[in-house]
């Protein structure tokens, strides 16, 4: 019997705990979404120039591309170096 009594003490006590558990989870969540309603929404970047890879085609980014010789564009500096030397 006294087992029995443990047992519902403690699960009495895990109750209580994962019940605060979660309001405190909701009270987190309600102040995160409070201060996300503040801010003004962040510009959203400008579209980049996309550029093919002049060995593989692949597509990237401008920022992301290597210039070659002449007009040519590369994805990596080991395209470029074959393209250089074939």
């Amino acid at each position: 019997m006294k087992y029995l009594l443990v047992l519902a003490v403690l699960w009495v006590a895990i109750w209580l705990w994962r019940k605060n558990r979660r309001e405190e989870m909701r009270e987190t969540l309600r102040e995160q979404a409070a201060r996300a309603a503040q801010r003004p929404p962040a510009a959203p970047a400008p579209p980049q120039a996309m550029l093919r890879c002049a060995h593989c085609g692949l597509h990237l980014p401008a920022s992301d591309a290597l210039a070659g010789p002449g007009d040519a564009v590369y994805c990596s500096a080991a395209h470029r170096q074959a393209a250089e030397r074939g």
